[in-house]
């Protein structure tokens, strides 16, 4: 039987390795070339001239909505003190964080150490504390609850159904944000429009049914590309796993570099269809999908 970690230590550490046909899976596109988060960023580098806004280095429209952002965020924070960025250490997540602690704005960070984050996105945490002077809160997965799972069905039971994936995603993820939520009015997401089909109707704020307060979703008309022109105009720490092919990035054993041309989380759980790819933290993406359906 496979030991399971002490929360807060990777697994990857003390589990057997991935089954061969999985990371095969993951080995067959790691060596995509040119990077599918490159090359949609390749332009995006700090503007000279008449159209750059000179106190950011932003674009002068990118630069009126990087404004507005922290009007937003200062502004949720008035409503509702208590508020907290749920950070997955992700581009869009590192966007809000510099917002939140360049621009001085009262509202918590937290993230989900679910015991499968790859060494690079846990290694953000110290640059984080490094260059903003604070660390975000740290919720980890109840350690009995993984054991059991573990015990029951295996390392990696997530690759044989969506039930099982969705099982293991509500034990290292989904319980540790209810304790992250717990006694909070509202919470904040850097979720985006673009990023698939479960959240092309987001809205920018919503009550979430799911966990029952207030979401606010700041980024959502962002496009991948006005993401990553602020990160490297305005110099904000990101994971380096994005450079290699992983515009979105998940537990280790669940994620892997994209090929060109391929929706930006097509590297998240890819044995699934696209319309399942949702771990629980944002299940209200379906619900409301589901909803207008005729």
């Amino acid at each position: 039987m496979s030991s399971i970690p002490t929360p807060g230590v990777r697994a990857a550490r003390d589990e057997a390795p991935a089954p061969r046909a999985a990371a095969a899976a993951g080995a067959a596109v790691s060596s995509a070339i040119p990077s599918a988060v490159s090359s949609a960023v390749s332009s995006a580098v700090a503007p000279s001239g008449p159209t750059a806004d000179r106190s950011t280095g932003l674009p002068a429209d990118l630069a009126g909505k990087w404004r507005a952002l922290g009007q937003r965020l200062a502004d949720i924070a008035r409503r509702y003190p208590d508020a907290a960025l749920a950070s997955s250490l992700a581009a869009e997540d590192m966007l809000l964080t510099h917002a939140i602690l360049d621009g001085g704005i009262g509202l918590g960070i937290f993230t989900l150490d679910t015991g499968r984050l790859h060494a690079e996105t846990l290694a953000l945490l110290d640059t984080i504390a490094a260059r903003y002077g604070r660390r975000p809160e740290i919720f980890h997965p109840q350690a009995d609850a993984v054991r059991e799972h573990v015990d029951a069905h295996g390392a990696y039971a997530f690759y044989e159904s969506v039930e099982l994936r969705k099982a293991c995603c509500e034990i290292r993820k989904v319980e540790p944000l209810r304790r992250a939520l717990a006694g909070r009015k509202a919470w904040i997401t850097g979720q985006r429009r673009a990023q698939s089909a479960t959240r092309a109707d987001l809205p920018e704020e919503e009550q979430d049914v799911v966990f029952g307060l207030y979401k606010f979703n700041p980024l959502a008309d962002w496009t991948e590309t006005e993401v990553w022109t602020a990160i490297r105009a305005l110099g904000i720490p990101y994971n380096p796993l994005h450079d290699q092919g992983y515009p979105s990035i998940g537990c280790e054993p669940c994620t892997r570099a994209i090929r060109p041309g391929e929706d930006v989380r097509a590297g998240r759980w890819w044995w699934e269809s696209s319309d399942s790819k949702e771990c629980g933290l944002h299940a209200g993406n379906r619900f409301s999908i589901k909803s207008q359906a005729p």
